[in-house]
Order: structure tokens, then C-alpha cells, then sequence
């Protein structure tokens, strides 16, 4: 019976790659969706076939809200089976595994007190709490049971993961959801409520995820290279494309030369009265703008109020 059932897995798992690939037309989709709900899966069906993965591949690819519905349902089920297994076990797996809906968990190990001595240690336990949190409140829900009585934290994460889901899911793309709950868990924890400094970096967070100019961080987010802790406590700086990191640099050194040319000595001298100020606190300096056979063109510079004229 498990043999001809974990057959039939696989024969409908290469039919739902082939919808994922666009190789076949997603008609019939549901149909193999609730053939799969009726066939007895059990763990070993699901580590064996891999079915998890494909059918969460499924569902980002799939357009059908009501087909993704359906399978991100199966998927849950499914997960709830692997967690009551970890349950009763007693203890968390080893090694990481690919769970249900084709997400690998890594353990989460509890940070020593005394190597607990660094700023840098003290956030890598504190990402390791929010990962430890979200791992036992999360179970594939949105939003998660934690957060369904605090209306301010729902929408938050809510608002993260629309701007995760903003275009297209690249390839290797973890679970938006689960992303989203980090995100908004990191937050809380890293400004200690939901005042006004979470709000704003709530709308940092959502405003560079939906940046048309910047894919490449939403991107690395989604597959994990920037993890979402990280992600959360980012600043401007970091956040921006490489695009705008130039033009800052550009900016600035400009303005340290723009700077450098303002304070820069000329001739002390009583000699010119400013306009501007009065004063004649100024400095000058001559030079040949024009033909060797005409004067000297003399740039004036006010030490008291900044101010630039020239004469010939």
C-alpha cells in the first residue's frame, strides 16, 4: 500500500513540475491537488518524494488564487505532521532537513552566557531568540498565533510581506511569510515596541522592498544571502543600490572639495570692503583668465560671511 502510494506521489509531483516549468497548462490542477489530499501520506511518503518542495514551487508559480489556496493548505497539514514528529521526539533534529513546504530549518543553538561578552555576540544571540521565537510560533499560518491580538504588529508584518511579494518571486525564494514574521519580530525586539522609531523603520524596510531602482535587495532577502534579522536593523546606507551608494560618494567628495576651496588661503588684506557684510576682513588671489597681455583677473574671498566677487 505505501509502495503504490508513494508511486502515485511521484506521478503527480512530475505533473505539477511540469505545470511550475510551463511545459503543461495548469487545467487540472485542483483535480491533482485533492488526489493528493485522499492519498494516507505519511512522513517517510513525504521525505522519500519530495513532494513538499514541488508542491511549494507549485504554488508560487501557479496564478489561480484559488489552486494556491488549496495548496498552500496541504502544505500546512503537512508540516503539522513533521512538527508533531519533532514533538514527540523530544528534541530537534541534528542536521538541517527540508521541511513540508520546502523550507530548510537550520537548529537554533542557545547562546552561552559567558561567550555572551561582545556587541557582536549579543546580536547573534538575540537573532538566534527571534529565529527561536518565530520557529515555535510559526507553523505556516498568516498571521502567526502571536501576533493575532496585536493589531499594530499583524499589520506590520503584513505590510512587510506584501512589499516581499511587490513583483515576481525569483528562483530559491524562502517562505515571503516566514520572512515576514522575522522581519517584524527583529524589529519589535531590536526598538523595544512599536513607537514611533519601529514605525519608521517599518516604512524604511517596506519603501527600499519596493524600490523599482534597488530588485537586488528584495531579491537577496527572498533567498536568504541578506538574512531577515540582518535585514531588519540595516540602516539607509546599507540598504541602498549600488547606484545610489555612488552618487553619495560622488556628493561627498565634492563637497569636501567644494570645502577645501572655500577655507582656502589667499592674500590677507585690508584693501577690499565687502558687500555683503561690511567687513574687510578678506582674503585674494590672482590669476590670468585671459590673454597674456591683459591684466591679472582678482577673486576676492570674505573670511567673516563666505562671500566670493572678482574684478579685473
Amino acid at each position: 500500500m505505501s509502495a503504490a502510494c508513494e508511486d502515485d506521489v511521484l506521478s503527480i509531483g512530475k505533473k505539477l513540475d511540469k505545470i511550475t516549468n510551463g511545459s503543461k497548462p495548469s487545467d487540472g490542477a485542483l483535480e491533482l491537488l485533492d488526489a493528493l489530499a485522499n492519498l494516507p501520506i505519511n512522513i517517510d511518503i513525504l521525505m522519500k518524494t519530495q513532494i513538499g518542495m514541488k508542491l511549494n514551487n507549485f504554488r508560487k508559480a501557479v496564478s489561480d488564487e484559488k489552486v494556491a489556496k488549496r495548496a498552500k493548505q496541504l502544505i500546512r497539514e503537512w508540516k503539522s505532521m513533521l512538527d508533531t514528529k519533532d514533538d514527540k521526539n523530544g528534541s530537534k533534529p541534528s542536521s538541517s532537513k527540508p521541511s513540508a513546504n520546502g523550507i530548510i530549518k537550520e537548529p537554533v543553538k542557545a547562546a552561552s552566557p559567558a561567550t555572551v561578552t561582545s556587541s557582536d555576540s549579543r546580536e547573534s544571540a538575540s537573532d538566534a531568540a527571534v529565529a527561536a521565537l518565530v520557529q515555535r510560533t510559526y507553523s505556516g499560518g498568516f498571521p502567526p498565533s502571536h501576533l493575532a491580538n496585536d493589531s499594530v504588529r499583524s499589520k506590520s508584518a503584513e505590510m512587510i510581506l506584501n512589499a516581499l511579494r511587490y513583483a515576481d518571486l525569483p528562483n530559491g525564494t524562502l517562505d515571503p511569510e516566514e520572512l515576514a514574521v522575522k522581519i517584524e519580530e527583529k524589529l519589535f525586539t531590536a526598538h523595544r515596541g512599536t513607537g514611533d522609531k519601529y514605525k519608521a523603520a517599518l516604512r524604511s524596510r517596506v519603501f527600499n522592498l519596493r524600490d523599482k531602482k534597488n530588485p537586488a535587495l528584495r531579491e537577496n532577502v527572498l533567498t536568504g544571502v541578506v538574512k531577515a534579522e540582518a535585514f531588519a536593523v540595516m540602516t539607509s546606507e546599507e540598504m541602498a543600490s549600488d547606484e545610489i551608494r555612488q552618487m553619495r560618494d560622488k556628493f561627498n567628495k565634492e563637497a569636501i572639495l567644494e570645502h577645501q576651496m572655500s577655507v582656502q588661503q589667499g592674500t590677507p588684506s585690508e584693501m577690499f570692503k565687502c558687500g555683503k557684510c561690511g567687513k574687510k576682513n578678506c582674503t585674494y588671489t590672482q590669476l590670468q583668465t585671459r590673454s597674456s597681455d591683459e591684466p591679472m583677473t582678482t577673486f576676492v574671498f570674505c573670511l567673516e560671511c563666505g562671500n566670493r566677487w572678482k574684478f579685473c
